[in-house]
Order: structure tokens, then C-alpha cells, then sequence
């Protein structure tokens, strides 16, 4: 595997995964949010999203994040190819899931959010990676105007 820096570590951040699946009518790209756990990716969604039922039909996909930070020049890149498979909802993971970005307080968590989003999932997505390229292409912006 090719690696310009820690993957785990940046897989740590929390950032927004762009998942690509097959289709009859070409390749969909879905973002997505993650969990990095047992050298897998974690996702969650819901019986009626339509990238279950795209990874049910050829479990083939591949993962894209990017970290970046235009003033302090940070450009990093992590790409990932693999085979997912639709699993049932594991409550715990999707808390370690979902605290990654709406913080560790769940009666912190939008009412709104949790009645029209978290609630409704009931499916996760589980991506074995079976090919992983990280680049770090940081740059430092110009401080001379």
C-alpha cells in the first residue's frame, strides 16, 4: 500500500467521505460520513437511500477524502478501492459513528436532525479496502504576497 503519512490517523479526522458505486446507468457518487474501525470503513444509511441498494447489486466501490486547508496549504488525499456489503444497524458503532461529528453529548444533538435523519437509519455499509493510496501534496502559501 502506498502511504505519504499515517492513513489511521487521518482517517481519524473528521471528514466527508465521497463513496463511488456502480449503476446500470454508470458510476454515483454519494458523500457520506464514516467511521475508520478494524481497518474497515463504516457507513450508515437507510433502506430507501439508493447507494445500499447500488452496493447490494455489485458491492464494488471506492472511497475519496480529501483534507484541505487552502491558508495553511494542507492538500491531502486518501483513496481507497474495495468491496462493501449492506450489514444490520450496530447501535454502538453508529454512536462512535455519529459523536465523531455532532460531539459526545447526545442532548446536544439537533432534535431536528435526530427525528429526520438519525432516526431513520437503519442499514450500514461496511467497505473492506483492498487497495489504499494516501498523498500528501501539502503546500505553504506564498507569504510574500
Amino acid at each position: 500500500m502506498d502511504h505519504d503519512f499515517d492513513i489511521d490517523l487521518f482517517l481519524q479526522r473528521p471528514l466527508i467521505a465521497h463513496l463511488a458505486t456502480m449503476s446500470e446507468d454508470g458510476a454515483r457518487e454519494s458523500p457520506v460520513w464514516f467511521l475508520w474501525e478494524d481497518n474497515a470503513i463504516w457507513l450508515v444509511g437507510n433502506t430507501r437511500d439508493s447507494f445500499p441498494k447500488r452496493i447490494q447489486a455489485d458491492g464494488r466501490c471506492a472511497i475519496g477524502l480529501v483534507d484541505f486547508d487552502l491558508e495553511g496549504g494542507l492538500l491531502q488525499h486518501v483513496g481507497l478501492r474495495g468491496n462493501a456489503t449492506v450489514v444490520p444497524l450496530d447501535q454502538a458503532r453508529l454512536y462512535r459513528l455519529l459523536r465523531r461529528y455532532l460531539g459526545d453529548d447526545q442532548s446536544s444533538w439537533s432534535p431536528w436532525f435526530r427525528a429526520n435523519i438519525i432516526d431513520g437509519l437503519d442499514l450500514m455499509v461496511h467497505f473492506i479496502p483492498t487497495s489504499i493510496v494516501a498523498r500528501d501534496q501539502s503546500y505553504f502559501a506564498d507569504t510574500d504576497g
